[in-house]
């Protein structure tokens, strides 16, 4: 018997990075996996491929999550399919430029706070009249290590993940009455295709050279974080919300 036998999981951003771990996982504890994609059909597609291969359950769905109407029209789609939604996971993503303040395009802190802080809203606002309907609900943030440093040059993507927060902590008091628990995960650098990008813009030839430096010998890896978001949405953390949870090994090399 799988930890989330019976249970509906929605990941946005499901088909890559982060959000692939987390689908994969998920499926294999004996969710069913709405794996949201915004622009990637062929990876989140694969990744149903490799859920249904291993016996689990997955369907690709397309949305951007920063698009009000196209999120109710997947959410419809998903509960169409499979009845509910019990399980969110906001995990889409993407990274800034590194630029100061004084040199940011305001198109990009735009674009960023859209994907990291309305998205998550939209999605969040669009599963609850469905999700108020199960014995058990968990919304699950995936935020980053960056609201605890805030460091320079990089705004949007600071500014983004610390209203992602203050969401999560706020639809977390207002849910408690409903059983559903909302949680957030905030990881430091993982190795990701955007990882690999943070890495590089660090001066790293690739992100495999930063491991010597790095907590436990490694950068964070996907599963790592997926196993986290696990935890929160199992029977483990049945009196657990409001809460964030890094996952960066006590001191990354990085903020994000």
């Amino acid at each position: 018997m799988g930890m989330l036998n019976g249970r509906v999981a929605l990941v946005t951003g499901g088909g890559r990075g982060v959000g692939r771990a987390v689908s994969k996982l998920l499926a294999s504890e004996g969710a069913t996996v709405a794996v949201n994609y915004r622009r990637d059909e062929a990876a989140a597609r694969a990744v149903v491929d490799e859920v249904e291969h291993d016996g689990g359950q997955a369907k690709a769905y397309a949305a951007s999550v920063d698009d009000v109407a196209a999120v109710r029209t997947m959410v419809e789609a998903v509960v169409a399919d499979f009845g509910y939604v019990d399980i969110l996971v906001n995990s889409a993503g993407v990274a800034s430029r590194g630029r100061s303040v004084a040199d940011t395009d305001p198109e990009e802190v735009e674009r960023v706070i859209r994907t990291h802080a309305l998205g998550p809203h939209h999605v969040s606002q669009a599963v609850l009249p469905s999700m108020r309907t199960r014995p058990r609900g968990d919304v699950v943030m995936i935020s980053s290590a960056a609201t605890r440093r805030l460091r320079g040059n990089g705004a949007p993507y600071n500014m983004g993940k610390a209203a992602m927060e203050a969401l999560a902590f706020t639809l977390a008091k207002e849910e408690v009455a409903n059983n559903i628990r909302v949680n957030v995960v905030a990881p430091g650098l993982v190795d990701t295709d955007m990882g690999e990008r943070l890495a590089k813009a660090q001066g790293a030839a690739n992100i495999r050279d930063l491991d010597a430096v790095s907590p436990f010998g490694r950068v964070c890896q996907p599963i790592d974080v997926a196993r986290v978001v696990l935890f929160f949405c199992s029977d483990l953390a049945g009196y657990v919300t409001g809460e964030r949870l890094y996952v960066d090994g006590g001191g990354p090399v990085t903020s994000y």
